[in-house]
């Protein structure tokens, strides 16, 4: 199942920038209390072990509103109107207290209140989900939770802000001083990408947790339900670069807040980009430096493929495949897996995504041997 959405490759004044303080406080509450996803964060998690307690009690007490989904109110406008913490606070106040209390449902409940586009909010009022909701505010470890959430939503929403305000005071207001010239940046790197080589190139730099078919004019991604929308004048789609979102992209494909994308900030790309040793470099320059090695390669990046299917659209032999494919295998840029009767063929993106910085750091090195 996809969300995609429908924008022409020529569509880049369909889409805008942007990125937010509160949201990026949110996420980073994300990584401190699922760490062991986010390895390129562990500084940030040992240095929130000096949070005062009360405050590390309700960001536990709240972590169901950020582990895996988090309310969609906190996607940043495509206005490309950059507010500060306390003005995104006063907006924040202003949500309608039913689409408030959807949201924190759907942090809280989950599937299947959330499993689709068009959510019902009809669907609070029924006794299962009700007492699903019950539970797991128990599971929280406030059972106070679902009644706020049920019947005093706007309670709810302040109790978390509150929350966020704390944190912002003892922590984050720093770290957003620190992060938000990279966010700046990662938005002019974005803008001058598209202008020299088009909307899609952008997208092509997101996979594979984001797909794209410029041709067809979509972007898609993986995720537990369908929905396909159309970006228009109308319904821009929010491109907004986080610190802290890496290794994930989050997506909102439902009305009424902003259509949006958040993706991993350049800066942040680069530093979670493992490195590649020289002598491993030189191993996998050998394997690429070769026409044929090459456009199997892409073939593959495509999809997984057979040597029987590479064959043909290479234009050599089994025999001769099969030596190029080992060679790209030993320089660790395929693998393979057996399905059935056939043996196919798969790209291993991240030692892809390793080459350019590993061989930039190489060229720079003050010790060429390094």
């Amino acid at each position: 199942m996809t969300i995609t959405f429908r924008i022409p490759a020529s569509g880049a004044e369909l889409v805008g920038f942007s990125y937010s303080p509160s949201m990026e406080a949110v996420l980073s509450l994300h990584v401190l209390v699922e760490p062991k996803h986010h390895p390129v964060q562990h500084a940030w998690v040992r240095a929130m072990r000096r949070l005062s307690p009360t405050l590390k009690r309700e960001i536990d007490v709240f972590s169901f509103a950020f582990r895996s989904y988090f309310p969609e109110f906190f996607f940043p406008s495509p206005t490309g109107e950059l507010l500060g913490f306390e003005d995104e606070l006063r907006r924040l106040r202003s949500v309608d207290p039913e689409l408030v209390r959807l949201e924190f449902a759907v942090a809280l409940g989950g599937q299947p209140l959330g499993g689709g586009p068009g959510r019902n909010p009809a669907a609070l009022d029924e006794p299962e989900v009700r007492r699903r909701l019950d539970e797991q505010a128990g599971a929280a470890g406030d059972q106070r939770l679902a009644r706020l959430l049920l019947d005093e939503p706007a309670s709810l929403l302040e109790r978390f802000l509150r929350m966020l305000e704390r944190y912002w005071e003892e922590a984050f207001s720093h770290e957003w001083q620190r992060i938000e010239p990279g966010l700046a940046e990662s938005v002019a790197e974005a803008g001058c990408q598209i202008a020299e080589h088009g909307l899609y190139t952008l997208f092509r730099g997101l996979w594979p947790e984001v797909r794209s078919e410029p041709e067809a004019g979509r972007v898609w991604l993986e995720r537990p339900h369908d929905h396909d929308v159309e970006i228009t004048p109308e319904k821009q789609l929010v491109l907004a670069p986080s610190a802290y979102v890496w290794p994930h992209v989050r997506v909102n494909c439902d009305g009424p807040w902003p259509l949006g994308l958040v993706f991993p900030a350049s800066s942040i790309v680069q530093e979670a980009r493992p490195r590649i040793p020289p002598a491993r470099l030189t191993g996998i320059l050998r394997a690429l430096a070769d026409d044929t090695r090459l456009r199997t390669l892409r073939l593959i990046a495509e999809q997984p493929r057979s040597t029987q299917e590479l064959a043909p659209l290479v234009g050599i032999t089994e025999a001769g495949l099969s030596k190029n494919l080992r060679l790209l295998s030993e320089a660790g840029l395929v693998e393979r897996r057996r399905e059935g009767y056939y043996v196919l063929y798969r790209l291993v993106p991240e030692q892809v995504a390793a080459l350019a910085p590993s061989l930039e750091a190489f060229l720079h090195a003050s010790d060429p041997t390094d």
